[in-house]
C-alpha cells in the first residue's frame, strides 16, 4: 500500500492548536522556535487572540511548526515511510521538511520570511483579495479570469483546491465584479474570503523577490521521498525555484492529488491542525482512503490503520 502525507496551509490555524505537542516537543516548539521568530510560539497558539494568530506573519510559522511536530511524532510510529508528500501553499514547506530537504529550523526561518514578505506585499499593493468560486470547473474559472483581464481588470486563478472548488485572486474591484457578475460566466456563487490580499497572483511579486534572497541562503538536501510542487503538480526538481514561483503562481492541489493517484498512491494522510487537506483529497480522489492526524492521539490510530491496509 502506497500512501502520501499532506500538510495544511494558512487558514487552518486556530487558538489552542497543538496543545498536546507543545507539552511534549519543547525541542521543536519551545526555545529554538522562539529564538528564530522573536516571539513566543506557545503563547501565540495557546493564549493569543485569534486576530493575532490569523496574521499572515504569525499563522504561517505557527502552522509549519505544529504540523512538523505532529509529523515528527507520526514518523516514529508509521509502519513504513510515505511514497510521497505535498502541502497546500505554506504546507509545501512542511512537506519538504518532512522529506528531509529542509532542516526544521531552516524551514521555520523561511516561512517566517515568507509570511512577513507576503504581509508587506499585501499592505503595499492596491486593495486586493480572494474569492471562492462555487460551481465552475477549472476551464470556466480560467475563462472568467481571462475575460476580466481582457477588460483591463486584474484577476487570476489562485488555488485549484478540488475540481469544483476554485479560488481566484485580484484587485478589490475585480473580486466585487466576480461576486456581481460571476453567474453570467458559469459561476453559481462567489464568496469573498477574509484574507489580507491577493495571494498566489502577480500581486505577490514583491514577496517573491524578498523570498528569493531568503531561499538562496538555504542548503537543500536530497529528499527521502518525492515532494509534489504546487506550481507543477509534479515531484519538485528545483526546490528554490518552485517555492519562489508558488507565491505568484497557482496552487494546483487537485491536480497534485490526481498525479499522485496516477502514480499508484491510494491513501492520503493529513498531518496538521484541522482537516483541510483531508477534505480536499476526498473531493479530488473519490475512491481514496483518507486519514487525519491533527493531535497526538490520532498518531497511533492512523499508524495502526496503515499497517493493516
Amino acid at each position: 500500500m502506497r500512501y502520501a502525507v499532506l500538510f495544511p496551509g494558512q487558514g487552518s490555524q486556530f487558538v489552542g492548536m497543538g496543545e498536546d505537542v507543545f507539552a511534549t516537543r519543547a525541542d521543536l516548539l519551545g526555545e529554538p522556535a522562539n529564538r528564530i521568530l522573536g516571539w513566543s510560539l506557545a503563547e501565540a497558539c495557546s493564549q493569543g487572540h485569534e486576530e493575532e494568530l490569523t496574521r499572515t506573519d504569525r499563522a504561517q510559522p505557527a502552522l509549519f511548526a505544529v504540523s512538523y511536530a505532529l509529523w515528527a511524532a507520526f514518523s516514529g510510529w508509521m509502519p513504513h515511510p510515505p511514497a510521497a508528500a505535498a502541502g497546500h501553499s505554506l504546507g509545501e514547506y512542511t512537506a519538504l521538511a518532512a522529506a528531509g530537504s529542509i532542516h526544521y529550523e531552516d524551514g521555520l526561518e523561511l516561512v517566517e520570511a515568507r509570511g512577513t514578505a507576503m504581509a508587506l506585499a499585501a499592505a503595499a499593493a492596491e486593495p486586493s483579495g480572494m474569492a471562492a468560486l462555487i460551481g465552475p470547473d477549472l476551464a470556466t474559472a480560467e475563462a472568467l479570469c481571462t475575460t476580466r483581464r481582457d477588460a483591463g481588470g486584474k484577476l487570476w486563478v489562485a488555488n485549484v483546491n478540488s475540481w469544483h472548488q476554485i479560488v481566484v485572486a485580484g484587485g478589490r474591484e475585480d473580486i466585487q465584479w466576480v461576486v456581481d457578475h460571476g453567474r453570467d460566466h458559469g459561476v453559481r456563487r462567489a464568496v469573498p474570503l477574509k484574507v489580507a490580499g491577493a495571494f498566489h497572483s502577480p500581486f505577490m511579486e514583491p514577496a517573491a523577490h524578498a523570498l528569493h534572497a531568503a531561499l538562496h541562503h538555504i542548503d537543500f538536501h536530497p529528499r527521502r521521498f518525492p515532494v509534489y510542487a504546487n506550481v507543477s503538480a509534479e515531484p519538485t526538481a528545483d526546490v528554490a525555484a518552485d517555492l519562489e514561483a508558488q507565491l505568484t503562481g497557482t496552487v494546483r492541489f487537485a491536480e497534485t492529488i490526481a498525479a499522485m493517484e496516477a502514480d499508484g498512491i491510494s491513501t492520503f494522510v493529513h498531518i496538521g491542525p484541522g482537516d483541510a487537506t483531508a477534505g480536499l483529497a476526498k473531493r479530488s480522489a473519490k475512491d481514496a482512503t483518507v486519514h487525519t492526524i491533527s493531535s497526538l492521539q490520532d498518531v497511533s490510530q492512523v499508524a495502526d490503520a496503515l499497517a493493516v491496509q
